[in-house]
């Protein structure tokens, strides 16, 4: 025997020779590839409801080692994964136990070997036809009139959602009664309640379902429910009863009773109706009868209707009354239904046949009389509604009523309107017609002139109120008329004067625009429409008031200036304004230009004069210029010596000629400005003695310390000698 150390090494060294075998046959790579995937399904794509199915999904795959690998196979159904197994076979099924309408959809299978490669096959079409038949049910077996069956119809096998068509027949015979359609969305059935009407006796209830498919319907085979329902009235049909019998004569106490029979199953007792025409007249709402009575005359002939109505059940018999008539209904003659104030008023009431009766003739539920006549003459309060009544026995007839109108005649009208005596042309006036006094309804006519404005009637004593729109002067008239026989009465004329606003103002100038001064202006200021007074202002110049204003009832106004001088010419523009201006401004003519000028006479003197000034004036000038040289000659020639020394040697000035020098050789101012006069204009002169002499003398601004210095310029004076005076030294 082996000691335990031997034998646990031993164990050591096998596991480590395994894990070498297994590394090794690791470290080989073997190859492999998914040739073809296909998916079938046994026994074919489309198989009938309940019918077991296979789908199965065969692989074919290649590979370098002598093991098959192992992969794993995916079902699909509509793109969800369905089952899932890992195989080494060719082939894996999955299977599908009495497929059902929600097994129909789009297969495929997915092959994934090695968790690296991948193949999936094309997609199949699963159709499964048919839908199981559906299972009823029915809550009871036996209903009561007005109460209802509770049907319940299913498709176990099945998924929702399912459309449900429930239908219910009358056994014998064979009548369809009511059908109902539902679509579980869901659960696999659904629960229905059907009403148990009038006319049902033994009813059986069928059941069928449907399931769409996209475009395609799968429909069952129709199931019928394996119970009967047994109908028990809940109340009878209403039965008539009428008394007395046989020949029902006017004045008879009529009876009508209506009956039924109420089954003790009933959940409630129903209402009873008894109507003639759509007149409820009689009802009962706790008994098993209702009555109407009467005493019958020819009014009660026709057609009664007995209505039992519980809260889902209706029952309704008719019957026909024929009541004999006892006398005719009375008739109320008359003289006229429209009768003048103060005239007589006749009323008559009799019967066809003449039969003798009781008679009372009636006013608006108060008698007038008891007798067949009844005669007044009237007055305004007469008016209303007469009917007679007839009696014989215990039978009374009314007749028809007829309305008695007693007129009275219309007082004068009174017209009248709503604003002042005048109006603005473009307004509207509102003219009233008023008749105190008449029986209405009374008619109003609205005359302006001679023609009928409008018609207004009224049924009470209210003004009627006419408009209009009046644009020149009018008169209106209103004429009133009524039921009386006496003609229409007239009212007074209501003159109504229209003032027309002043429109479209213009300036103009009866001769030209240009006026000799000394002559006339004349402007006139016109409108085209205006009702005088109309006020005419004449401005200058924009100026804020007129120069000119007049008023006059003519369409224009003239202003003249007799004798225009410079001061009348300018822009000139008027403006008019009448009554109507006080709701609307005055109206602004157009600017027109007036110019003023001087007559020719008045030119030519103007420059007569302006000549003979300018003539003067080079008179007086030239006399003054030779005054002026004859004086010029008499100056000594002193006044042309220099003093001396005028210059230095460097022409800078030395001094000032002094003045009391000048004045001693009769120097003045005169004389100095004549000598600043240029030297080509004293050598000009002919017979001037006198030479002057020009020396440049340069002066120092006081200012300056070695500043430039000045020239200037000085004139002498040398006077010649008359050679006829010179005297000897």
């Amino acid at each position: 025997m082996r000691p335990v150390w031997a034998q646990r090494g031993m164990m050591w060294l096998g596991a480590l020779l395994t894990l070498l075998l297994c590394s090794s046959l690791e470290s080989q790579e073997n190859s492999f590839t998914i040739n073809t995937i296909h998916m079938q399904s046994l026994p074919d794509w489309t198989v009938q409801n309940g019918q077991n199915l296979t789908l199965q999904c065969i692989v074919d795959i290649s590979t370098t080692s002598h093991i098959k690998p192992q992969y794993q196979v995916v079902f699909y159904k509509d793109d969800v994964l369905l089952y899932n197994v890992s195989s080494v076979k060719n082939t894996e099924n999955f299977l599908i136990p009495q497929a059902r309408v929600h097994d129909s959809g789009t297969y495929k299978c997915t092959v994934i070997l090695n968790n690296k490669k991948k193949k999936t096959t094309p997609e199949y079409q699963l159709w499964v036809k048919g839908v199981p038949r559906p299972r009823m049910t029915l809550d009871k077996k036996e209903a009561i009139e007005g109460g209802v069956v509770t049907v319940n119809c299913s498709v176990p096998e099945e998924r929702a959602p399912i459309h449900f068509k429930v239908e219910k027949f009358e056994q014998d015979p064979k009548i369809f009664k009511l059908k109902k359609e539902k679509t579980s969305w869901e659960q696999n059935f659904v629960t229905l309640e059907f009403p148990i009407r009038e006319q049902d006796y033994v009813l059986y209830f069928t059941c069928q379902a449907s399931i769409s498919l996209g475009f395609q319907i799968e429909t069952s085979e129709t199931t019928r429910s394996e119970e009967m329902v047994t109908v028990t009235a809940s109340f009878s049909t209403p039965k008539f009863q009428i008394s007395p019998p046989g020949v029902i004569t006017e004045g008879d106490q009529l009876h009508i009773r209506c009956t039924i029979q109420v089954t003790h199953l009933a959940h409630e007792t129903p209402e009873i109706l008894i109507q003639k025409d759509k007149a409820i007249v009689a009802h009962s709402r706790h008994s098993r009868e209702a009555v109407y009575s009467v005493m019958a005359t020819v009014e009660d002939n026709g057609n009664y209707t007995c209505k039992v109505e519980s809260s889902r059940l209706s029952k309704v018999s008719s019957i026909v009354v024929n009541i004999t008539e006892l006398f005719p209904k009375p008739m109320l003659e008359f003289s006229s239904t429209r009768v003048d104030q103060g005239e007589k008023l006749d009323l008559l009431c009799s019967i066809p046949g003449a039969p003798p009766a009781n008679f009372t003739i009636e006013k608006e539920g108060m008698i007038v009389s008891q007798g067949q006549n009844f005669t007044k003459i009237t007055d305004g309060r007469d008016s209303g509604t007469y009917g007679c009544t007839a009696g014989i026995g215990k039978v009374v007839k009314r007749s028809n009523a007829v309305q008695i109108t007693v007129c009275e005649n219309i007082s004068e009208p009174r017209i009248f309107h709503d604003t002042k005596s005048e109006i603005i042309k473009g307004q509207s006036i509102r003219v009233s017609c008023q008749s105190i006094n008449g029986t209405s309804p009374i008619t109003y006519h609205l005359l302006k002139g001679s023609d009928v404005l409008e018609n207004i009637t009224k049924t009470s004593n209210d003004p009627a109120v006419f408009q209009d729109n009046p644009t020149k002067d009018v008169e209106y008239k209103c004429i009133a008329d009524n039921c009386h026989s006496y003609p229409e009465v007239s009212s007074e004329v209501l003159s109504i004067k229209v003032i027309a606003p002043v429109y479209q103002v213009k300036l103009t100038i009866l001769r030209s625009a240009e006026v000799e001064s000394g002559k006339e202006i004349v402007l006139q200021c016109s409108v085209n429409e205006g009702t005088g007074p109309i006020t005419y202002k004449f401005y200058k110049d924009k100026e804020s008031k007129p120069f000119h204003q007049a008023i006059s009832n003519d369409t224009h106004v003239i202003w003249h200036k007799t004798q225009a001088s410079k001061e009348q010419e300018g822009q000139y523009y008027c403006m008019a304004s009448n009554k109507a201006s006080v709701t609307q401004s005055s109206t602004q003519s157009n600017m027109l230009m007036v110019k003023v000028f001087l007559a020719p006479w008045k030119k030519g003197l103007i420059a007569v004069v302006i000549i003979g000034v300018i003539i003067a004036t080079l008179i007086v000038g030239a006399k003054c210029y030779v005054m002026r040289k004859a004086k010029a000659k008499q100056m000594p020639v002193e006044m042309s010596r220099p003093a001396a020394p005028l210059l230095k040697s460097n022409n800078e000035k030395v001094s000032e000629p002094n003045i009391e020098a000048n004045s001693h050789y009769g120097y003045s101012d005169e004389v100095g400005n004549h000598a600043m006069k240029p030297l080509n204009e004293s050598k000009d002169s002919t017979n001037s003695d006198v030479e002057y002499t020009e020396v440049e003398v340069s002066s120092v601004e006081p200012h300056q310390v070695l500043g430039t210095k000045g020239t200037d310029t000085v004139y002498s004076e040398i006077r010649k000698a008359d050679p006829k005076n010179r005297s000897l030294p």
